[in-house]
């Protein structure tokens, strides 16, 4: 024993793989994209819009403005700084899909009648209406070329038409273009003559204006799916599709070859569109109804970033400048990204990134004075800054009959707001009296005096609009209960009950002369009708 108490002992440290795992932060991802994407600062856009925001579109030319579609029109930012300024083009019926022209000096816009519609971007003055469409116009592009005289619109009686702006007339149309609604569309970035639509019938199809006068189309190809969204990549020869929780990559030389297929989405895919990021490269950009955008690297076939907001995504776009990224959702908020320099997202430590989540981290509490006057001061000192002010409540004024229901004391509450001569007081306590089944047993409580208020009460607000009914039925009650009181009980009663007899007769009076009115007016309305 004694040999093992002089034994030296040496401390050994832990082995790391037996410890717990720390409960530290998530560790944010260090890889140049991520960094790329960090550099947006988020915010939202205060549009006052409550509907859901279908479609968003920039402008491919400067000052590069922002169009939304929303319920029955079409707000246009002109800036997306702090106060973003805007204006509104209205439409006859919901709004969809609005449209620049390439040099950013027309928009377009289909609504839910299938009338195509062409503003003005300078002063937001209405241009030309064109119908051609039985049902909504779901989708309406102008080319992305030199193009500045047609567009093309399709829509859900799953007609294509390719339009003249300057008269007003159609090109090509093509009625049947597919079996269900057409709800996506996009136009080619080599040829203005090429156009691709996306239709509930699972299909896509290429159509050229140029062949045959675009009676049938030169490509179809299956999605799988109802087709929510097409894109044409940047060479044009890949066409990206969205459909269910597929995006699909496309070869179109090759025939509508499948080059790869994106299933990182848990729900429906409602929009794409394409980012330019650093370096010059470009990424593909889809959102769902699941809250998630994800970034797209069609070059590697690969998820790059993803970022999740706290609403279903229905619209998406990106500036051409590559500065800012605008998200529009379904109730109504446009979330925005505005790119900063380095050093300014340097200095904000208010806020923390991760690949799939943005939230805030409190600033820091400020460290109270430690000192014994700031412990030992009086009521009467006023704080100094910096201090917290905790505020007392302030207590609610009861009014007397108040205090009185607080006890159940409720004849004398009837009687404490019959003296304060305030109509909707007594309404509001005998109603209360109503729903606690006591206002009978107050009324037969009642003493002479105290019956003479009620009856006055009575007597000049029986015909009172929306209360007539209950303060009749309540006086017809109160008449046949105190009837033996009410003969007996002097002068005055009688008085206060020849009064409600009075106006009785009087609202008799009236009621019957607007009888006569309403019969002399209604022939006249229903001849106007005809």
């Amino acid at each position: 024993m004694a040999d093992e108490a002089n034994r030296q002992l040496f401390p050994t440290q832990p082995a790391s793989h037996l410890l717990p795992p720390s409960r530290t932060a998530k560790t944010l991802s260090t890889t140049p994209e991520s960094s790329y994407w960090r550099t947006f600062r988020s915010s939202t856009l205060p549009s006052n819009l409550h509907l859901p925001i279908t479609s968003l579109a920039f402008s491919p030319s400067s000052p590069f403005p922002l169009a939304a579609a929303s319920s029955t029109s079409i707000r246009l930012f002109s800036s997306l700084s702090s106060e973003p300024s805007f204006s509104t083009l209205s439409l006859p019926d919901l709004a969809y899909s609005p449209s620049f022209r390439c040099d950013g000096g027309l928009i377009a816009a289909g609504c839910e009648t299938g009338l195509v519609r062409v503003f003005n971007t300078a002063n937001s003055t209405s241009l030309r209406s064109l119908k051609a469409h039985s049902r909504a116009s779901r989708v309406v592009k102008f080319p992305l070329l030199h193009q500045k005289l047609r567009l093309f619109s399709a829509g859900d009686d799953a007609q294509l038409v390719q339009w003249d702006v300057p008269s007003e007339t159609p090109l090509l149309t093509v009625p049947g273009a597919h079996r269900d609604y057409i709800r996506a569309g996009a136009p080619s970035p080599v040829s203005d003559d090429v156009f691709a639509t996306g239709s509930y019938d699972h299909t896509v199809k290429i159509w050229d204006a140029r062949v045959d006068s675009g009676a049938s189309s030169v490509l179809s190809i299956n999605h799988g799916a109802p087709v929510e969204s097409v894109l044409f990549l940047p060479s044009g020869g890949l066409l990206a599709t969205a459909g269910g929780n597929t995006v699909k990559i496309w070869d179109v030389i090759a025939g509508g070859k499948a080059v790869h297929s994106v299933e990182t989405h848990n729900k429906t895919v409602t929009g794409l569109t394409l980012a330019k990021v650093r370096d010059g490269e470009t990424r593909l950009l889809s959102v769902s109804i699941d809250g998630y955008l994800k970034s797209f690297d069609f070059s590697r076939f690969k998820i790059t970033h993803s970022m999740r907001y706290p609403a279903q995504l229905l619209s998406v776009a990106f500036s051409p400048t590559g500065t800012i990224r605008v998200v529009g959702t379904n109730n109504g908020v446009i979330y925005t990204g505005i790119k900063t320099k380095k050093d300014e997202l340097e200095g904000e430590t208010a806020q923390v990134r991760s690949d799939e989540f943005v939230w805030s981290v409190p600033e820091p509490m400020p460290v109270l004075r430690k000192n014994k006057r700031y412990f030992s001061r009086g009521q009467s000192e006023m704080p100094s800054e910096g201090d917290f002010v905790i505020k007392r409540r302030e207590k609610v004024k009861l009014k007397e009959h108040d205090k009185l229901l607080r006890k159940f004391m409720h004849k004398d509450a009837l009687v404490s707001v019959l003296k304060t001569k305030r109509t909707t007081s007594i309404i509001a306590v005998l109603e209360e009296l109503v729903a606690r089944k006591k206002l009978i047993k107050c009324v037969l409580n009642l003493d002479i005096d105290e019956l003479g208020l009620f009856l006055l009460f009575i007597s000049k607000n029986a015909t009172l609009p929306g209360r007539a009914r209950f303060l009749m039925d309540l006086a017809k009650r109160v008449l046949e209960i105190r009837a033996e009181d009410i003969e007996s009980g002097g002068a005055e009663l009688a008085v206060h009950v020849r009064n409600l007899r009075r106006m009785v007769v009087q609202e008799i009076q009236i009621q019957r002369s607007l009888l006569e009115i309403q019969g002399m007016i209604s022939p006249l309305l229903a001849i106007a009708g005809k």
